[in-house]
């Protein structure tokens, strides 16, 4: 496993902020506390963008936006009690098609291959009864 500057929590390592301020500064000739500041802008603006109602798009990572749900009836699990769940905002990522891409890109790959093959299918002359192409 190649050590990327990430904190192991529980059995996967997770990326903290602490580990991206410190990815933010090895980058260049910044400090720390510039880095932090650099970090903590971001995240300000993507919550602030959010509280506001405003969709984040940023091309080839993902687009945040804010997504209503309804109120419902749930069920206390440890009693079996209805209750009701008011209405609330909820925070929704949606990782664009290059993200995704690199997150998985053994199984893109072969599902790419195999759309080029079948457009490679598709634009072959078909050969006549008598053996001779068209």
């Amino acid at each position: 496993m190649v050590n990327r500057g990430l904190t192991q929590i529980g059995a996967t390592p997770t990326m903290t902020k602490a580990d991206l301020v410190e990815e933010v500064t090895k980058l260049g000739d910044l400090t720390r506390r510039d880095s932090e500041t650099i970090v903590e802008t971001i995240f300000d603006s993507v919550i602030g963008a959010l509280k506001s109602g405003d969709k984040i798009e940023i091309r080839g990572f993902g687009s945040f936006r804010i997504r209503q749900r309804k109120p419902r009836i749930g069920r206390n699990p440890k009693t079996g009690t209805k209750v009701e769940v008011p209405a609330k905002k909820v925070p929704y990522f949606k990782p664009s098609k290059e993200l995704r891409d690199l997150v998985n890109p053994t199984g893109n790959a072969s599902r790419a291959q195999e759309a080029s093959a079948g457009k490679a299918e598709q634009t072959e002359p078909k050969a006549e009864p008598g053996g001779t192409a068209a």
